[in-house]
């Protein structure tokens, strides 16, 4: 049994630090977890000039040869973000026989397949706790937790930025330019923030946890995606007064129809779990045979709430290597199913209109919505603006090919001045 486990950490930004910070501070608590010391031996930094303060014996460098060719270094922690060169280090570590730990939604969620063979072949860890929702618990329970039951949906709210902004939003009726402001500032929002609000953050992450829960690879690739540039401050008054909040929501199902994964803004009820989670935090819903509904709520991303996830995964690799053993969760993604198309997913609508305030305008709409199979669950008035008047309509469960056949035929209405707003809704 080793005695001390060396460790060779590749990033020293945010989570690096953090990282460092936890394995100094609770060093002794972890050695007992182990049975074995955990030292970081060497750090991997682009400009050793701007290393924060670590532990004074570990050695930096420029050079991942001296991690990977290193023969003491045990466990490569990777925080480096982006995909290069973090992925070819992974599979560099891997292959020299390094167990590896990372934070990294962008590898995982377009390379796991590759890495986890990379892993298999040499018989190591690949573990990636950290790379969906922060310090919140996600990849271990659905790997482990919940592995006798099937899972049948998992739907969340995975991007801290977004649920900010939406957040502030609600709360104080600001508008999106206004409040993507306030979140550049606070350092919520990264200059460009496209990768947020665009929803391509919450497409990686939600590709991850459906690979796990599914049993079946799934890529961002194969990811609907949709932002929220286009919520405004009515969108969010008119959902409320419905009894809805508006958030960005990360959804797969195991429909009928193949794997769905979709990342979207979502009209969902007020007493839902997910309505209640506010500010920068994450909460992930998941539905399950046997388990029934089970959330998993706290802080999606940070210094040490990311680490914290991060070091975990490291005492329960350093577990392995004391007690001999290694590989004991690898690749659980077996099947290659199919993938529901978008235009065959079923949801309620909420859409916002501006039509022509005449006699006949509402029936010619409701004419034009119940020609493509789309049914009007509700038709409400909210204000006239100058010669026309504001309709918002909430349907009933539909095909997403039906609502976009609706939408086209409503764009070529005489009657119908503006299209605003199409917004899914989850009623339960």
């Amino acid at each position: 049994m080793k005695k001390v486990i060396n460790v060779g950490l590749l990033g020293m930004g945010t989570v690096g630090t953090g990282v460092v910070k936890l394995l100094t501070a609770n060093s002794h608590n972890y050695e007992q977890k182990v049975g074995a010391e955990i030292k970081i031996k060497t750090v991997l930094v682009r400009n050793p000039d701007k290393v924060r303060a670590i532990a004074s014996e570990a050695k930096i460098t420029t050079d991942i040869q001296d991690i990977i060719g290193d023969p003491d270094i045990d466990i490569v922690i990777e925080v480096m973000g982006g995909e290069s060169p973090a992925k070819d280090y992974q599979l560099a570590a891997l292959k020299a026989g390094k167990h590896v730990v990372t934070a990294n939604k962008d590898v995982m969620s377009k390379y796991g397949r590759e890495l986890f063979a990379a892993a298999e072949e040499s018989s190591v860890d690949l573990m990636f706790e950290a790379s969906v929702g922060g310090g919140i618990p996600i990849i271990r329970p659905l790997k482990q937790c919940l592995a006798a039951n099937n899972i049948t949906e998992v739907m969340g709210i995975i991007n801290g930025t977004t649920n900010f902004m939406l957040t502030k939003m609600t709360l104080e009726g600001v508008d999106y330019n206004s409040v993507l402001a306030e979140a550049q500032r606070l350092g919520y929002a990264e200059a460009d923030p496209t990768a947020d609000v665009a929803g391509f953050d919450a497409a990686r992450k939600i590709a991850i946890l459906a690979s796990i829960a599914f049993g079946s690879r799934v890529t961002v690739d194969n990811v609907h995606v949709e932002g929220i540039t286009g919520i405004t401050p009515e969108d969010i008054c008119y959902a409320g007064e419905l009894g809805y909040i508006i958030k960005l929501l990360a959804i797969a199902k195991d429909s009928e129809n193949g794997i769905d994964v979709r990342v979207h803004p979502t009209l969902i009820p007020i007493d839902h779990p997910l309505a209640s989670v506010n500010n920068e935090f994450n909460a992930i819903f998941v539905r399950g045979d046997a388990v029934g509904e089970t959330m998993f709520y706290g802080r999606g991303a940070g210094e040490l709430p990311t680490a914290s996830a991060v070091v975990a995964d490291v005492i329960d690799v350093a577990r392995d290597i004391h007690h001999g053993v290694s590989s004991r969760i690898l690749c659980t993604c077996f099947e290659n199913r199919p993938f529901c198309p978008i235009e065959n997913t079923q949801n309620s609508y909420y859409i916002r209109i501006l039509v022509d305030d005449q006699p006949g305008a509402l029936a010619a709409i409701a004419g034009a919505f119940g020609l493509q199979g789309v049914s009007l669950h509700s038709v409400i008035q909210k204000s006239q603006i100058g010669r026309f008047a504001e309709l918002v309509l909430i349907t009933y469960d539909v095909n997403h090919l039906n609502i976009e056949h609706a939408i086209d035929t409503l764009k070529g209405m005489t009657v119908v001045n503006q299209i605003n707003s199409v917004i899914r809704v989850v009623k339960e």
